[in-house]
């Protein structure tokens, strides 16, 4: 519909045409990685026609989109907000645009995009033709719609009879330990009929450290997050669909409208917030008439959650079944072989001298805190580095192995010391009255004050 709405070279009005190279078709996706592959698909499809495509979005230089503007183009796909960034700056002009697209709208509300959604849509011409997408129609939603909207279809692309779930999208939940949920992830991945796997987080430090265990395990995965830079996150996902990498560990940023083909098993680290987030998850598999395995690992806390999520979607699921890395259905379920541990066999050694690695640097740091960084005798003994020579003195004097070795006004000195024992009994007995005589006279003036700043303090 895009491609139909624009006009090219070689259509019969490309002669009239005044204005080449503006664009005329303008796509907003909610975020960076579906505006990537909303860019890919229209550029295969305008092949033939020969259609100027640009993806407009965050995280890269300004440099490159505003050439490329300039050099003129007919469609723009982006996130907006750097859709909003250029117009402002006056490198995008959208007063020419005939045809407007609003991709995963209901998203870009969550995402807080709508008031730039509204202010790029206001930049546009009245008469364009408007087209939203949204997988669900919240109040906000419908509200945009009937502004922005002129005499709007709604069009439903559904059946009667269907559900939230795709039917051919095996589910299991299952109530495991959050230190254990490594162990189970680690069998699930090898299981018989794996091929591409999508595991969501909920924190993008989870998931950053989710993928780095099942990297140290042996598994192929990679990350794909907010605190990535772009040019990570595309090297991540152009992995993920070469099948370079086997596992892909994502925030929900990946759970909207990316369209990865060969993805088995989509595994719930932890329990969906809602039940949306949960049908956008495991959408990710069983797409296009394949079949597919959701998993879904339950903590105790967020049982009663689990709860509200199946009896809003109607899954009839039961109660999750608590499940460790040995249990036996776990097995039987998923297809699983016997005897199959949490890490890949060429793994486990690798992994095992990670941890012992990591755990003697963890002993010298905590032994660095308690020391002042110094290392221990045992472990000074054990390293190859020469020791360095000290030079000990004591009164002047070199001491080394126990002997005196000084030089000869250190000798001189511990010669008259030996001398006169007398004079120096004396010279103590001198001081020892003054000094007495001083600690009592300071007794004798604070005796009358400390007494009524202690009562001072009891009253207080």
């Amino acid at each position: 519909t895009v491609l139909q709405r624009i006009i090219l070279p070689g259509d019969d009005d490309w002669e009239e045409f005044e204005h080449k190279g503006r664009p005329q078709a303008l796509v907003m996706c909610p975020t960076r990685e579906l505006a990537l592959q909303v860019s890919k698909d229209i550029s295969t499809a305008a092949s033939v026609r020969g259609a100027r495509v640009l993806t407009v979005y965050g995280g890269v230089g300004y440099e490159p989109q505003i050439d490329a503007l300039k050099a003129g183009v007919d469609v723009v796909v982006g996130t907006p907000g750097r859709l909003l960034d250029l117009s402002q700056r006056k490198d995008l002009d959208l007063s020419h645009v005939r045809i407007v697209v609003l991709d995963e709208a209901d998203e870009m509300l969550d995402l807080g995009f709508l008031p730039d959604v509204e202010n790029l849509i206001g930049r546009t011409p009245t008469s364009r033709q408007t087209m939203l997408f949204s997988a669900t129609m919240p109040a906000p939603i419908m509200a945009l719609a009937r502004s922005q909207l002129n005499r709007p279809v709604h069009v439903r692309a559904e059946g009667a009879d269907a559900q939230a779930t795709v039917p051919d999208t095996q589910q299991f939940v299952y109530q495991a330990h959050p230190m254990d949920k490594i162990e189970v992830i680690g069998r699930i991945l090898q299981s018989r009929d794996v091929e591409k796997v999508i595991i969501f987080c909920r924190t993008k430090r989870t998931c950053q450290r989710l993928a780095d265990d099942l990297d140290d395990r042996g598994f192929k995965a990679r990350a794909i997050h907010g605190d990535l830079t772009q040019v990570a996150r595309e090297k991540a996902l152009k992995k993920f669909r070469s099948g370079d990498a086997t596992i892909l560990v994502a925030t929900d940023v990946a759970a909207r409208g990316i369209d990865v083909t060969g993805v088995s098993h989509v595994i719930n680290h932890e329990c969906p917030e809602d039940e949306k987030t949960y049908v956008h998850r495991i959408g990710r598999t069983g797409r296009a008439g394949a079949k597919g395995v959701a998993v879904t690992l339950v903590d105790w806390a967020d049982v009663t959650r689990w709860n509200l999520i199946n009896k809003a979607l109607d899954l009839e699921i039961p109660e999750p079944i608590e499940t460790y890395s040995t249990s036996p259905h776990l097995y039987t379920d998923l297809d699983i072989p016997e005897g199959t541990k949490g890490a890949l066999p060429g793994a486990e050694k690798r992994e095992r001298h990670h941890h012992k690695r990591d755990d003697k640097h963890d002993g010298h740091r905590r032994h660095g805190d308690r020391s002042g960084g110094r290392r221990s005798r045992e472990d000074s003994k054990d390293d190859d580095t020469p020791r360095r020579k000290r030079t000990r003195r004591r009164n002047g004097t070199v001491i080394r192995g126990g002997d005196e070795v000084g030089s000869a006004h250190g000798r001189h000195e511990a010669k008259e010391h030996k001398k006169s024992p007398e004079k120096d009994a004396a010279s103590t007995k001198e001081q020892a009255p003054r000094k007495k005589a001083s600690t009592k006279t300071a007794g004798d003036k604070g005796t009358a004050a400390v007494p009524r700043r202690r009562r001072a303090r009891r009253s207080l």
